[in-house]
């Protein structure tokens, strides 16, 4: 970008310089995007007659995010992650796409490389004094035509609102695990009934949210990736009817069509037909895969992530 100093205002060389803009090397789409954000921030510093102090105490923020690597939590507190699919959403249907199951967040609890079974998994490892809970369900495509050798990647929260490899109390990859459909294309699960959370009281997150009057709080619910060869991987997560935050979640996920319905299952014979006691619960959801154009859409959104 060429511009003629003399007639930059101060603030204008401060921001074309810091950003790079005057510079030969470097990206020029990260430059621009650069400039932007510190054009808007140094406006907003100027409207709201920002002071010292509190400048400072946004940058001590920021430290403590990064210390308490809660950047991801804050994201989906703020609803950026849910903007995110927003546009994503916003796109497919300016462009006519078909789809499927909708999609929403993934949130920044995800592992990789959980167990992976064929039909069928038990996803926590009997510690825990819990209901047990019977998932299952059918992959197919928009036709519903069942996708045999899906795989279903599932991860959800303990009873108290924890999840494994960030809650040292709990065993390697406990209520996490990978299901290959079967021919039908169908997937089930023992597990327990999750619970939902909140941001940990004393970290960053929720001390922003409290200035904001928000709480940070979670329904129940159940992380999902679904992916088959030849079909647009799915990032979604169903959410348990009946929880007092399902339509007040802190990282807006829930969605009309991702929330489940929990049915108590008292059949003796049936919870024996699944090895399972009797009262648990049962909760089924299906989904939908769309076909892939290409291959990177197969691929699920690159991101860092843990044992990934």
């Amino acid at each position: 970008m060429s511009v003629n100093p003399a007639k930059q205002t101060e603030l204008e060389s401060l921001l074309a310089i810091s950003s790079g803009l005057n510079a030969l090397q470097g990206n020029e789409r990260f430059k621009n995007i650069m400039h932007q954000l510190l054009s808007d921030l140094c406006h907003t510093i100027k409207k709201f007659d920002i002071t010292d102090e509190e400048f400072w105490l946004a940058v001590n923020y920021l430290n403590e995010l990064g210390q308490r690597q809660e950047a991801a939590l804050l994201a989906a507190g703020l609803g950026l992650e849910h903007y995110l699919d927003m546009r994503a959403d916003e796109k497919e249907a300016a462009a006519g796409q078909n789809t499927g199951t909708p999609r929403t967040i993934e949130g920044p609890l995800y592992v990789a490389n959980a167990p992976l079974s064929k039909g069928f998994a038990r996803m926590d490892d009997g510690s825990e004094k819990a209901e047990a809970m019977w998932l299952h369900g059918q992959v197919t495509d928009l036709n519903g035509k069942p996708v045999a050798g899906a795989v279903v990647d599932i991860w959800h929260a303990n009873t108290l609102g924890g999840y494994s490899f960030f809650d040292a109390s709990q065993s390697e990859y406990n209520l996490r695990r990978r299901v290959e459909t079967d021919a039908e294309g169908r997937y089930a699960v023992r597990s327990i009934v999750p619970c939902g959370y909140g941001c940990p009281p004393d970290g960053p997150t929720q001390k922003l949210l409290t200035g904001l009057g928000r709480h940070g709080n979670r329904p129940a619910h159940v992380h999902f990736f679904v992916s088959a060869p030849g079909f647009k991987h799915l990032t979604t997560q169903i959410n348990l009817n009946g929880d007092e935050y399902l339509w007040d979640d802190f990282a807006f996920a829930t969605r009309e069509e991702l929330i489940a319905d929990p049915v108590k299952i008292t059949d003796e014979k049936l919870a024996q037909q699944r090895d399972i006691p009797a009262p648990h619960t049962e909760v089924s959801f299906n989904f939908a895969l769309v076909k892939a154009s290409d291959s990177e859409e197969e691929a699920r959104g690159k991101r860092a992530r843990v044992k990934e």
